[in-house]
C-alpha cells in the first residue's frame, strides 16, 4: 500500500494490460472513489472492503480499453456512477472495436453517468479534474494537493509521455498539456502513472527523455 498522510491510497496493476488502479479514500468518511477500474474487479473489490471504503465514484483519466474492462462489474457491484470527460465519448462508444483489435474480451459497459470539466471539484480528499489533452482528446489528470498526488494516467510516465499514434492523439497537444499543466505542480508531487512506477514532478522536469521542464 501507498502511504500518504489523511489520505488512503493504493495503486495497483489490473487487467491484461497492467493499468494502474488507483483506489483514493478519505479515512474520516469512509469515502471513496476508483481512478481507472481496468480490470480484475473482484481484486478492486477485495481492496475497497479492506479499507471500508464506500465508493461514490468511478473516474477515468481516458477511455483506452484497458483502463475501462472492469467498470461496468463496479458500477453493477457498488452503484457508484461513471465518469469521463465527453471528449473521449467517441472512444466510450467504441469500446467493443477496441477490445476486438487487441484480442481483449469485451463485456458490456454502460455509458458514463458523468462527464467531467477542467477544474471540476472531485467528490474525495480535495482532488481537482485537470483536463490534460493529447494522448486522447478527453485525457484528464487528477490533482490532490494537499496531499501532493498526482494520477496522470497515460499522459505522464516515469522517464516517458503518452503515446500519441492511436484515436485522436496529438504530440503538439500533450506536450502543451505536460509543459503547461503538469510541470506548473508542486515538484515534490507524486505522480501515479497509467502503467508502470511512480515518479514525482521534479524528477521528470529534470530528467524525462521526451520532454523536460
Amino acid at each position: 500500500m501507498n502511504q500518504t498522510p489523511g489520505m488512503i491510497r493504493e495503486t495497483f496493476p489490473v487487467g491484461p494490460l497492467q493499468c494502474n488502479c488507483t483506489i483514493i479514500g478519505d479515512p474520516v468518511t469512509g469515502k471513496g472513489i476508483v481512478v481507472d477500474p481496468g480490470g480484475d474487479a473482484e481484486l478492486i473489490l477485495e481492496k475497497v472492503r479492506a479499507h471500508n471504503l464506500h465508493i461514490i465514484a468511478l473516474i477515468h483519466t481516458h477511455a483506452h480499453l484497458d483502463h475501462f474492462l472492469a467498470s461496468g462489474e463496479l458500477k453493477e457491484k457498488t452503484g457508484a456512477p461513471i465518469h469521463l470527460h465527453k471528449e473521449d465519448k467517441f472512444l466510450w462508444d467504441n469500446l467493443e472495436t477496441q477490445c476486438r483489435m487487441f484480442g481483449v474480451p469485451y463485456r458490456p459497459v454502460p455509458g458514463p453517468d458523468f462527464w467531467l470539466h477542467d477544474d471540476e471539484e472531485l467528490a474525495c480528499c480535495c482532488g481537482v479534474a485537470m483536463h490534460t489533452p493529447g494522448h486522447s482528446p478527453g485525457s484528464m489528470s487528477f490533482w490532490f494537493a494537499d496531499h501532493k498526488l498526482l494520477i496522470a494516467g497515460d499522459t505522464l510516465f516515469r522517464r516517458a509521455i503518452g503515446r500519441t499514434d492511436l484515436w485522436g492523439g496529438d504530440y503538439p497537444t500533450i506536450e502543451r498539456s505536460i509543459r503547461q499543466r503538469l510541470y506548473t505542480l508542486d515538484e515534490e508531487a507524486v505522480v501515479v502513472a497509467g502503467h508502470g512506477p511512480d515518479t514525482t514532478i521534479g524528477e521528470e522536469i529534470r530528467e524525462n527523455m521526451v520532454i523536460r521542464g
